[in-house]
C-alpha cells in the first residue's frame, strides 16, 4: 500500500510526466539490483533486469487525465475501495489509477523477479504518442509484451477495435486467463496496439488492473482486484517461458458489436468534454479515425448529448 499511495500522490498529467519518471527511476535504483534504465528522446523509460536470451516484458504508462490534484490530496480506503479526496476542498479527486495501478504491478514484479523487461510510456492518454515513438529494438528479445492498463477486474484484451489481433492462440492457451478470473475481451486504442502497428513480432495483450471510473474525479480502485492482477501477471511471467511469435493480421473482423464500441467511446467522450465543452461528433470522428467500425455521426452526437446530461446531473 505504501508504494501505491506514493504513486497516487505523484501528479503526472499528460505531457508533464517528469515527476513520475523521476520517482520510478529513484525507486528502481533503491529497490532493484542488476537493473539498467534508459530513456529515449520522447521521455519513455526502458528497464532491463538481469541477463538472459529472452525476457518477459511488461508495459504501463506514466500519464494521467485528471486536471485536479490539490496540495492536500490524500488516498483513503473504505473496505476494498481506494479513492482520492481533498479534505480542504471537500471533494473527490482522481487517483490516476489509470495507469498508476499498472506502474505498481510492474514495479512489484521488477522487485521480485531476476529477469524482466519493463517499459513506461509517456502520453498514452493523448493518443499513444509515447509508444508510437518507441525504440522497437528494445523488444527484439522479448517473449511477449503484457500491458497492465485496462479498467475493471477481469478483461484480457486480445483484439483491438474488433479487427486487429494482438496475440496468438498459443499465448492465450499458455496464459489460461479463465483460471485466474479473466476472460478474453475487445478493447480500443492502447500502447500495445501502437507497438503492433510499429512491427512488434511477439504476442501482446492488455489486462485489467482494478480501476473504475477512469479519467474522472470519482475514479477508484478495488484493492482485491489489483492484487489479483499482480498474481495473474506473476503467473504469466513464471509460466510463459517460450517466445510467442505473432504478427498482426491487419483488419480481420472479430466478434464485436455496436454496444461494446459505444461503451468504449463513452469514456473517451467524457474525457474530451472536460477540455472541450463544445465537442462535436465530427471532432471525435476525426481524432479517432480508424478506431471505430459500427458508430455513425448520429451515434456520436447521441453519446455526446448523453454524457453532457450525465455530467449535469452529477
Amino acid at each position: 500500500m505504501e508504494l501505491l499511495e506514493k504513486l497516487y500522490k505523484t501528479y503526472s498529467p499528460t505531457g508533464h510526466e517528469k515527476e513520475m519518471r523521476k520517482f520510478i527511476v529513484r525507486w528502481i535504483k533503491e529497490n532493484c539490483r542488476n537493473t539498467m534504465i534508459a530513456k529515449d528522446k520522447k521521455g519513455n523509460l526502458y528497464v532491463t533486469k538481469g541477463k538472459a536470451n529472452t525476457y518477459p516484458c511488461l508495459a504501463a504508462h506514466m500519464d494521467q487525465v485528471q486536471k485536479i490534484h490539490s496540495a492536500d490530496f490524500g488516498v483513503y480506503r473504505s473496505e476494498d475501495i481506494l479513492f482520492g479526496y481533498s479534505k480542504k476542498n471537500k471533494r473527490y479527486e482522481g487517483l490516476g489509477a489509470d495507469d498508476k495501478n499498472g506502474i505498481w504491478v510492474a514495479l512489484k514484479c521488477l522487485q521480485k523477479f531476476d529477469v524482466l523487461k519493463v517499459t513506461f510510456f509517456v502520453e498514452e492518454e493523448s493518443g499513444c504518442t509515447g509508444s508510437e515513438n518507441a525504440v522497437m529494438s528494445f523488444f527484439d528479445d522479448c517473449r511477449f509484451v503484457l500491458e497492465i492498463d485496462r479498467r475493471n477486474g477481469g478483461d484480457f484484451i486480445t483484439t483491438i477495435g474488433g479487427w486487429t489481433s494482438l496475440c496468438s492462440q498459443e499465448f492465450i492457451d499458455a496464459v489460461d486467463p479463465i483460471k485466474h478470473g479473466y476472460h478474453e475481451e475487445v478493447g480500443l486504442m492502447t500502447d500495445v496496439e501502437a507497438l503492433k502497428e510499429n512491427g512488434l513480432k511477439v504476442s501482446a495483450a492488455n489486462i485489467s488492473c482494478g480501476y473504475y471510473n477512469p479519467h474522472t474525479d470519482t475514479e477508484f480502485t478495488l484493492w482485491s482486484e489489483l492484487n489479483n492482477c499482480l498474481a495473474f501477471v506473476e503467473h504469466i511471467i513464471v509460466t510463459c517461458q517460450d517466445v510467442y511469435p505473432h504478427e498482426t493480421d491487419g483488419y480481420k473482423f472479430y466478434e464485436y458489436d455496436k454496444e461494446l464500441e459505444e461503451d468504449e467511446f463513452r469514456e473517451i467522450i467524457a474525457y474530451h468534454l472536460e477540455q472541450y465543452h463544445d465537442l462535436t461528433a465530427k471532432d471525435i470522428m476525426s481524432w479517432y479515425e480508424g478506431s471505430y467500425f459500427f458508430l455513425q455521426e448520429s451515434d456520436f452526437e447521441r453519446l455526446i448529448l448523453d454524457e453532457k446530461g450525465r455530467s449535469y446531473i452529477d
